[in-house]
């Protein structure tokens, strides 16, 4: 029997806020343990929570970047439930009233060829809602510790309907959202640092069949790749365990990513377990359209439309924009260097081969723009080669001297006397000695190896240290050889 999997996601993602959804303390990844607690994030007696509005802010732009409808009123639940990690015994939360209905996160599946885009589609949100983050749990020998300062941490949860149909979609559609948030600012949803989460509801069921398979929730998912990684195990295991006329249960499964397997960590809870109830302390919020109006307009360009644009204004193949478009600094990067010189395809290939090998090996980020080359001065190095002045293979090795030097292009090639020779008397020397010396290249040209000239061309540019320029070089052996 053929079957078919359904798939529904809830990602967690941390709000970039400067405090705490409803305390004041802040919070910052890596600091000492327990330091970044207040009396409303431990649970005190007597302490009341406050709405952060910028949480609320940044959940709104959240709702409108995925087409949301954004109710006029959001309302605030406590979710109870008894573990270590929540100091209070009760998450706030929202069930009834989330802050943002509906909408649909865009995604982009693998093409046919790495150069060649894929299919895009619409996976269907339920609904994003606003929470507190719980303290983080650590696990050693028969001990855990507990770290509360990510208690109270502003917290999407991110709900897709069950319309995701494989392990790739799932990637696809974690990627689409990490992408889409982080251009907003809206978080850097680092998965190392638990800036963003994700469990995966996973069933299975024949495939002409509309009713769902029985779910199981599958947690410890780190990774995006992770996830993919995860769910495809467990179709799998779903599968055979129909397939041998077995039942699924719904429960609750571990990922071992090491392992590569899913192992049952406890039943389901069903939503009467978690015994909500609007939170006493907290009123309803009622969000303004004209304020929904004003965030409408604070959001960038997105992710999918500026690779459009980039396809239509300046003719960049699939291979570039797939590089650029998921990371803006790279996209404004990109965009600045041409306003200097409108050469965007000379340009977009420097910043797409040699800019980003480069910041890999020295370990620095475009983002945080902690290296020498201004984009200016990637327009005047390419700039210069279409003058003429240097050639492409020239080029290259200056670059890297810039990149370590933050000097201009025009100052390494007066320092190191790297013009390109273009005294075409002397170049007609060189050429005609190449061909004297290289009889075999010269009988293959001839005899109809067109490739066979290359081999003459580097002897030219071997006799002329790398500086002879390549397009004089190429017009002097056709002229003689064609003689």
């Amino acid at each position: 029997m053929e079957y078919e999997a359904v798939i529904g996601l809830e990602v967690h993602v941390q709000v970039k806020t400067a405090s705490k959804l409803f305390a004041r303390s802040g919070y910052t990844y890596g600091a000492d343990v327990n330091t970044l607690t207040d009396p409303v994030v431990l649970g005190l007696p007597g302490a009341l929570p406050v709405l952060n509005k910028e949480a609320v802010r940044q959940a709104i732009r959240t709702g409108l970047i995925f087409e949301c409808t954004i109710p006029e009123i959001t309302r605030w639940d406590r979710k109870n439930y008894f573990y270590p990690d929540n100091p209070k015994n009760y998450q706030i939360s929202q069930l009834d009233h989330p802050i943002c209905k509906d909408g649909f996160v865009e995604i982009e599946l693998p093409g046919p060829s790495r150069n060649v885009m894929g299919e895009h589609k619409k996976i269907a949100l339920d609904r994003i809602q606003l929470e507190e983050d719980v303290g983080k749990l650590t696990h050693e020998g028969e001990q855990s510790l507990i770290d509360f300062n990510r208690a109270g941490v502003p917290l999407m949860e991110i709900v897709s309907l069950p319309n995701l149909r494989s392990a790739d979609e799932a990637f696809a559609y974690l990627t689409s959202l990490r992408i889409h948030l982080s251009y907003a600012g809206i978080s850097d949803c680092d998965m190392e640092k638990g800036q963003m989460r994700c469990d995966a509801n996973v069933s299975v069921r024949p495939k002409d069949q509309k009713e769902l398979g029985t779910k199981v929730e599958l947690k410890n998912l780190n990774s995006i790749s992770g996830v993919r990684n995860g769910i495809a195990y467990e179709i799998q295991r779903q599968q055979q365990v129909l397939a041998q006329g077995g039942r699924v249960v719904q429960e609750t499964r571990k990922w071992d990513a090491d392992e590569g397997i899913s192992t049952s960590m406890r039943s389901k809870e069903t939503v009467n377990d978690y015994r909500y109830f609007p939170d006493p302390d907290l009123v309803s919020l009622k969000i303004e359209r004209t304020f929904v109006g004003e965030l409408q307009q604070s959001l960038p360009e997105f992710p999918f439309r500026k690779q459009e644009r980039f396809f239509t204004i300046y003719d960049l193949p699939y291979t570039i924009t797939s590089v650029f478009y998921p990371n803006s600094e790279l996209c404004d990067y990109f965009e600045e260097a041409v306003k200097f010189y409108n050469q965007p395809k000379a340009i977009a290939n420097f910043i797409a081969n040699d800019l980003l090998r480069e910041l890999s090996e020295a370990h620095l980020s475009i983002a945080k723009n902690n290296f020498h080359i201004m984009p200016q001065q990637l327009a005047e190095l390419v700039k210069l080669i279409d003058e003429g002045v240097i050639s492409k293979q020239t080029a290259q090795d200056i670059f890297i001297e810039m990149f370590k030097t933050g000097k201009d292009a025009k100052h390494i090639i007066e320092d190191k006397g790297l013009v390109q020779n273009s005294n075409e008397q002397e170049l007609v020397n060189f050429c005609k000695a190449a061909i004297e010396n290289n009889p075999k290249a010269v009988a293959e040209y001839r005899s109809g190896k067109i490739t066979a000239i290359n081999a003459l061309k580097g002897s030219v540019m071997k006799a002329s240290s790398g500086q002879a320029n390549p397009a004089l070089i190429d017009k002097i052996l056709h002229q003689l050889l064609d003689l």
